[in-house]
């Protein structure tokens, strides 16, 4: 199984990820937030936009318009990394735990 590296920008905030698992969740098991909500593609809450590199939506359809995909915005919920990337996510922060 493929690793692919992505990082967030401007944060340079990164992690790996497996063709499999979604973005979503390689960043939340890093430790790293992204606004999310519905988990389904469909409340675009997660919307990034791909400056470099490939994704794929794991549905048909997610919540975006034509022009949205066309000009590479992806929904990190329900989408998966086909190559190293680096995505658009200014809002993207750092987990910090209270011990």
């Amino acid at each position: 199984m493929s690793t692919y590296t992505i990082v967030l920008q401007p944060s340079g905030l990164a992690c790996e990820a497996d063709g499999d698992s979604s973005i979503l969740h390689a960043f939340e098991a890093a430790g790293i937030e992204l606004p999310n909500s519905c988990r389904n593609g469909t409340c675009r809450t997660c919307i990034c936009r791909v400056r470099s590199g490939a994704a794929a939506h794991r549905i048909e359809w997610p919540g975006l318009s034509f022009d949205e995909k066309r000009d590479g915005y992806i929904l990190p919920c329900v989408a998966v990394a086909r190559s190293d990337l680096v995505l658009e996510a200014p809002v993207a922060r750092r987990v910090v735990w209270d011990d």
